[in-house]
């Protein structure tokens, strides 16, 4: 989260409201809801610090060579090797940091299709989207969920809609995939490409974006960069 630098900025953005509304709509319950405002003018002061949240939902590993195997992440940002049971590490988070950048410059979130027709989680669909932006996972991969393939947790948890699950196979409606690599649902890959994902940007700015981001969108962990190496990429310097 960010705040503001300066507190006479929501003063003056609460006296602006009286010379000119901000617009709302009613909704189904009979609740004002209005619309977004995200543009205070430029800065005021230099001080803006993020402050780091959602401690709540943190997942803690003891050390760095354990490995965790719960289901962890929201669903939109969720890592594939936690998907698919084989274990997870610290490389978890890049991924998903890989994944919130879309928000952050285009707005909208690069996976799609995480949800069926009811609203909850279809960890197929996000596969094959993930297939489909970033190709089909490296057999190096594989050969790690077929050696977990038969693994039970130590406890089992509930999933939302209340059964108790006692791999990820199971939390997750796996196996999605053959002995061969081969993806179980191929009809569900949607026809779309990373390079699309961004008509914002203009070439030049989306090729520097992407190359930035496929250096955590990697399918293995291992190949993703750590937070370090990733400060020193071209698309974070400033011009």
């Amino acid at each position: 989260m960010v705040t503001f630098e300066d507190p006479a900025v929501l003063g003056d953005f609460m006296d602006s409201m009286y010379d000119q509304p901000m617009e709302y709509k009613i909704d189904s319950t009979g609740r004002p809801v209005y619309r977004c405002h995200n543009d205070f003018g430029p800065l005021r002061k230099l001080r803006n610090i993020p402050k780091i949240v959602d401690f709540g939902l943190s997942t803690r590993l003891d050390g760095e060579d354990d490995s965790g195997v719960y289901p962890i992440q929201p669903d939109h940002y969720r890592a594939p090797e936690v998907i698919l049971g084989c274990g997870w590490r610290m490389g978890a988070d890049i991924w998903n940091l890989g994944v919130l950048i879309w928000d952050i410059v285009d707005g909208k979130e690069l996976f799609r299709q995480v949800h069926d027709t009811k609203g909850s989680y279809d960890a197929k669909t996000h596969l094959a989207e993930m297939i489909a932006l970033l190709g089909p996972p490296p057999l190096a991969l594989i050969s790690r969920i077929q050696s977990m393939a038969g693994y039970k947790w130590p406890e089992s948890i509930k999933r939302e809609d209340g059964e108790l699950c006692e791999s990820a196979a199971q939390y997750f409606g796996g196996p999605f995939f053959d002995k061969d690599g081969k993806f179980l649902h191929e009809d569900l890959i949607p026809n779309r490409k990373l390079e699309d994902t961004l008509p914002s940007l203009e070439e030049k700015e989306r090729e520097n974006f992407l190359s930035f981001a496929k250096l955590m969108l990697a399918w293995l962990p291992e190949e993703r960069l750590a937070a370090r190496e990733l400060m020193e990429h071209p698309f974070l310097r400033l011009k």
